[in-house]
This record gives C-alpha cells, sequence and structure tokens, in this order.
C-alpha cells in the first residue's frame, strides 16, 4: 500500500462513489412487471446461468442442504446464530410500549413489527451464511410474520443457515430480478413490505429504484475498513484485518491511520508477507492499489480524518482507547483493540455485520431489531384538554393562514 503524510491527502480521498445509472436496472424492472416470473427465470439464466423450473427452495430442497452440511458445520452456525440472537433480543427490551399524560393529553406508543420481509443474501462469489443468520434473526426476534430469504446461486450452507434462522421462505435468485420480485410481487414470488441485506452495484441499484415501493435498510456499496494505531498497534494483525477486508471485492476500501512510520513500513512488509500466500491474492491485491497508509501528526487528527471518512468499519488499537473514543462519531461499527477483530464481528461475536457504507453512517446505522420494528404513536383527550391545546392549536392554525385547520380546533369550543 502507499505510505503517505497526512499533508498529502487531497479532497478525492474523502469522495464517495456515486451510484452510477445502469441502464439493465430499468430494463429489468419493467420485464418482471410485465412477465413476472418468466423475467425472473429469464435473468437468472443470463446473469447466474441458471434454468430454474422453480425459484422457491423446497421442503425436500431444505432437507438436501442439510445433509450436505456437516454436523460439525451445523453445530458452529448454532453458536453463531446463537451469540446473534443474543444481542437482537438485548436490543429488542430497548423498545418499550408507553403511556404518559400530558396537560390532560393521553400519549401512548405501541411497538409492533414490519409483517413481511425480504432478506437478501449475496452469494455469486462466495456462499455468505453468516449474511442468511444476521439478516433473518433480528427479524425474528422483532417478530416479523413472514421472512423470506433470497440469495443467487444459493448454496447448501446459505440455505442450512436460513432455515435454522427463522426464514419461512427461501428462493434461489438474486440481481436485479429479485429485487423487482420481492417490491413488486410475482405468480410464485411474494410481494413484501421490506428489503434488507447487503448486494452488488446491481442489487444496490435496484434497491434504490424501489424505494418508496418498500422500505429499504439503505444503500450499500463496496465494503471498507479504516484502522487507527499508534505505535502500539500490531503489525502483523492489522495488515491481516487489511486483507480480510481487502478480499471481498476488488473495489474494497481498505486504509490505515497511523502515528508511526515505523508502524506503517511493518504493516506494509506484513502486508506482502500474508498476501503470498492468500489464496484471494488477486482481488486483495487489487482492492489495496485503492487503500492507503497515512502517517498523521498526531490521534486528534486521525479522529478528524476518520469522522470525515465516516468508514464502515472503524478499528482502533492505540494506547488510550478511552480518550480515542470521545471523539469518533461516524462509523458503522467500532472495534476496540488488538484482539477486537473484525472477522469475529463479521460471523459470531453478536453485533450485526450489516453496515451503511460510502459515507451512510454520518446519518445511519447498521442493521438491528428496530429496523424491523414500527412505532406507532396514538393520542386521546377529553373537554377538560382539549380546551388547554385549542387556544396553541387555534392559533398555530392562524399563523399558517390554514382555516380549515382553524375551524377543527375553534368548532370544539361552540
Amino acid at each position: 500500500m502507499k505510505i503517505i503524510n497526512s499533508s498529502e491527502i487531497t479532497p478525492d480521498y474523502y469522495d464517495y462513489i456515486e451510484l452510477e445509472k445502469i441502464e439493465v436496472v430499468s430494463q429489468v424492472l419493467s420485464e418482471v412487471k410485465e412477465d413476472w416470473d418468466k423475467a425472473v427465470r429469464k435473468y437468472t439464466k443470463k446473469f447466474d446461468n441458471l434454468d430454474l423450473e422453480h425459484t422457491l427452495v423446497s421442503k425436500k430442497e431444505i432437507e438436501e442442504a442439510y445433509n450436505q452440511v456437516s454436523q460439525e458445520d451445523i453445530n458452529i452456525l448454532k453458536e453463531a446464530a446463537a451469540n446473534i440472537e443474543f444481542f437482537a433480543k438485548e436490543q429488542f427490551k430497548t423498545f418499550k410500549d408507553f403511556e404518559v399524560r400530558n396537560n390532560g393529553v393521553i400519549l401512548w406508543q405501541k411497538v409492533v413489527p414490519i409483517e413481511k420481509v425480504w432478506a437478501y443474501v449475496p452469494g455469486w462469489r462466495y456462499p455468505l451464511p453468516s449474511s442468511a443468520l444476521m439478516n433473518v434473526i433480528p427479524a425474528k426476534v422483532a417478530g416479523v410474520k413472514e421472512i423470506i430469504v433470497c440469495s443467487p446461486k444459493i448454496h447448501p450452507l446459505t440455505i442450512v443457515a436460513a432455515d435454522m434462522a427463522g426464514a419461512d421462505k427461501i428462493f434461489n435468485i438474486g440481481w436485479i430480478q429479485a429485487i423487482w420480485a420481492m417490491a413488486y410481487g410475482t405468480e410464485s414470488v411474494p410481494k413484501v413490505h421490506a428489503i434488507v441485506g447487503p448486494g452488488n452495484k446491481f442489487v444496490a441499484a435496484a434497491k434504490k429504484e424501489v424505494y418508496g415501493t418498500v422500505w429499504i435498510d439503505f444503500i450499500a456499496g463496496p465494503s471498507e475498513v479504516l484502522i487507527i494505531a499508534d505505535e502500539t498497534g500490531n503489525p502483523e494483525f492489522i495488515a491481516a484485518d487489511l486483507l480480510a477486508q481487502a478480499e471481498h471485492d476488488p473495489t474494497a476500501r481498505c486504509d490505515l491511520l497511523t502515528t508511526s512510520k515505523e508502524i506503517a513500513l511493518k504493516v506494509n512488509r506484513a502486508l506482502k508477507k500474508q498476501l503470498d500466500v492468500l489464496s484471494t491474492k488477486e482481488v486483495a491485491e487489487a482492492a489495496l492499489k485503492n487503500g492507503k497508509i497515512v502517517v498523521v501528526n498526531d490521534l486528534d487528527e486521525a479522529a478528524e480524518i476518520s469522522n470525515r471518512r465516516a468508514p464502515e468499519h472503524l478499528e482502533i488499537q492505540v494506547r488510550d482507547t478511552k480518550k480515542l473514543i470521545t471523539k469518533l462519531m461516524n462509523y458503522g461499527s467500532l472495534f476496540i483493540g488488538e484482539y477486537s477483530a473484525e472477522v469475529f464481528w463479521d460471523y459470531c461475536s453478536g453485533t450485526n455485520h450489516t453496515l451503511p457504507t460510502n459515507g451512510a453512517p454520518y446519518y445511519t446505522w447498521g442493521l438491528s431489531v428496530k429496523d424491523f420494528l414500527k412505532i406507532l404513536t396514538y393520542q386521546e383527550m377529553d373537554k377538560d384538554s382539549c380546551k388547554i391545546q385549542w387556544k396553541i392549536a387555534s392559533r398555530m392554525a392562524d399563523l399558517e393562514w390554514l382555516k380549515g385547520h382553524k375551524n377543527a380546533a375553534d368548532i370544539r369550543m361552540k
């Protein structure tokens, strides 16, 4: 990776990838709207080279998937699922129904789940059963009535993970056609109310198009990791974490901010050594070309750069973690200390690995139980409380020149 000083950072270092307009997205949309399942099968054949008679994974196929996965691997998935479920249940406890009174008005909040959710699980390059666990379990804990999973060229591991997590239906489809089918429905694919889960640029573009027809979690771009280290950082661990992120995608963004030139040089040497034995070397090497090792003046400057970048994953390996944490504001998820490797969070530590990218941590957060809940509000007033509120509402309506609003308030006082 290229080593630079912080003074050499150019404005484009903070640029985000603009989601391109992909013509085939609109083309697939129009065909799926018109031809439904026929169009879904057509584009599954085109993109995945799969000639499917049916897109729904049957109970028999689910049983066959379990037979293709070792009991040891099933047990590992169960352990990961238990950790994810534990954290999701703790999150769920923070969302409460309540009733309060203010000036005689009874105000209520009621927390209810979204009824029908579709979880997209990437799978074209690698099987990703972890994404099935991460997307389905919080929805199940939230009480979603119907959870549907889809994945392109679905792998037996993904089928097992989705079933284990509590998916009600599993589909062997992906890409643009899956997003359109979820949003609008076909003969065999049910229309849903929300779509969650990461995907490639085609999936991201399709999710952007259907937002409004359904709710989506966020538009995820290429994966990102930013590591902040002082002279106490572990070069071998840092290099390993950069490579773990880089092997996701050639367009992944992997960066290190360090106060130590010595650490910068040691990390670069470790990267070369570890990269040589990595089976995903070609992908990781391409991603590392997008990244930089930046030698900063101090940790205050590192925090400032990090907050401006707003990375998906932010790791810190510094002596005084508590002091630095107070200065970090924009990130998808934070990993504190040299043993808090992102890989543990990716698979099993408990917090959700579906995170915002491409600057979205400025305004949103990772997937959680909250994303599967609706917060409903109620109010109830009697004549006495109406009198208290009437004066405010009537005058506010006057200020906004909305006479119908004013009448609706005043008529109750006549």
